[in-house]
Order: C-alpha cells, then sequence, then structure tokens
C-alpha cells in the first residue's frame, strides 16, 4: 500500500551499481511512471532518458568537469567525493521538458498560456517523485539533483537530444550503499491547518 512505503523513499547518495532490478525492469518501471503520471491538458510533455553503463558515467564526468570550472576551492573536495558516488551507481534519469510542447499547449489554450509552464513543472515533480517511489520501493537508492544548468549544452551535444527539451533535474540511482541520515520533522501543526 502506498501510505505504507512513503517513508521508504530518502534521499541516497551513496551508491554502488549493483540492483535487484535488471536494466530491462528498471526500463518498464519508468515506461510505466510516464504512462500514468498525470498532466495538464493532457500534454504529457516530459521527456525522460536513462542513462546506464558508460553514458551514465560520462553524464558525471560531464557534470564533474564543470564543477571543478566554478566550485570554490574549500568545497570542491566535497563535491568531487559527491559527484563520484552518482557515478558509482547503476544509472541516471534525465527529466526534462519539451518546450515545443508547451508552445503548442500555450496557442492551444491561449486563456492559460501564463500558467501552462508552472502547471508542466508540477506535472515533471509529480513523475519524479514516481519514479523514485518506484525505485524506493524495490530497495533501489536515489536522490535528486540539479546540475543541468552547467551541463546543458553539452547534453545536447553529446547525447543527440533536441534543443526544446530543458533539463529540469537528474536522479542518480542505485544499490544503496549508506542508508540515509535519520530524518527530522517539523512539527506538523506549524505545517498543516484544517478548516471545518
Amino acid at each position: 500500500m502506498l501510505k505504507d512505503s512513503l517513508s521508504l523513499r530518502r534521499s541516497i547518495y551513496a551508491l554502488d551499481a549493483d540492483t535487484v532490478l535488471s536494466d530491462e525492469d528498471i526500463i518498464k518501471q519508468v515506461e510505466q511512471c510516464i504512462k500514468h503520471c498525470p498532466t495538464a491538458f493532457n500534454s504529457q510533455s516530459a521527456r525522460v532518458v536513462i542513462l546506464f553503463a558508460e553514458k551514465h558515467k560520462q553524464f558525471w564526468q560531464m557534470v564533474k568537469a564543470a564543477i571543478e570550472k566554478v566550485s570554490p576551492s574549500d568545497r570542491l573536495e566535497a563535491a568531487v567525493k559527491r559527484l563520484n558516488n552518482f557515478a558509482n551507481g547503476k544509472g541516471t534519469i534525465l527529466f526534462f521538458e519539451d518546450q515545443a510542447v508547451l508552445t503548442q499547449m500555450q496557442q492551444k489554450f491561449a486563456l492559460y498560456a501564463k500558467s501552462m509552464w508552472d502547471w508542466n513543472q508540477q506535472s515533471n515533480a509529480i513523475l519524479q517523485y514516481m519514479i523514485w517511489q518506484v525505485l524506493a520501493e524495490n530497495n533501489i537508492g536515489a536522490s535528486l539533483q540539479h546540475y543541468g544548468n552547467l551541463v546543458e549544452d553539452e547534453l545536447y551535444k553529446q547525447f543527440n537530444l533536441p534543443q526544446t527539451w530543458k533539463i529540469m533535474a537528474q536522479m542518480p540511482f542505485g544499490k544503496i550503499k549508506e542508508p540515509a541520515t535519520e530524518k527530522t520533522f517539523e512539527p506538523l501543526e506549524n505545517r498543516l491547518k484544517v478548516l471545518w
């Protein structure tokens, strides 16, 4: 039951390449999430790329090279260690929004044009969560990362992706090498208001 598995989804940073699911099974799980993710006006604008093996390592090498150019020297070692942990994983899921679809939807539903980008981002976030949850339910660790702005131009070239695809997030995944640290919670009365 979903409510019983919600606590399984945590940010896991230390990863290994071994997983209980095969590459093919992971692909099938991601396909199901993409297919059933809700979208505004059924736009289905999310685009997903799954990187395995050398392409996965190539992506994190691109990020590492970019980080080395911009990171303060006193924080570089920790940043590289984290990136190496991601590269040691099984793969990476890249999340995009297709701007061509957004433009079409804005033209088709002009009354809502200003809100379309917000709705697409929300839908993409739902997809990210769905995939993260499915991975967690299969004892696969993952975390959500946002290095895309540093490597976006290179992504198009290296992986032959359409330039209309706007990078939203990256999700490295793999066997859980180190569990997540204990999570603390703000009191719910500060976060939830119920009105009758």
